[in-house]
This record gives C-alpha cells, structure tokens and sequence, in this order.
C-alpha cells in the first residue's frame, strides 16, 4: 500500500532535497501542504501533479 501523505523527511528523500526548501516547498502556496496539528505533510498525490506542472 502507497503512502498518501510523505512527512519531512520522505519528502527529502522522494525530491532529494534539504529540510529547509522542504518546509519551505509545504509551508507555500503550491498546494500539496497539508498541516495536522503542529505538523507538515506533503500529499502525494498533489505533489506529483504540481511536479509535472512544473516541469514543463
């Protein structure tokens, strides 16, 4: 079964990036952020979307 929301750290790994432009890339205005609590997650699916939107 695939995740549907990736936390920090799978969201630095899955995009090979820091902790910083993670929190950054969730905490904007991009879509796919999603806060529970005091805590961000990426949704996946979104992400994936916004992803091939900006790889065009």
């Amino acid at each position: 079964m695939e995740k549907k929301l990736l936390n920090l750290k799978e969201l630095c790994s899955y995009l090979g990036i820091g902790e910083t432009k993670a929190r950054e890339l969730v905490r904007g205005k991009n879509g796919f952020g999603v806060q529970i609590g005091n805590r961000w997650y990426a949704d996946k699916n979104k992400l994936d979307k916004w992803l091939d939107k900006m790889a065009v």
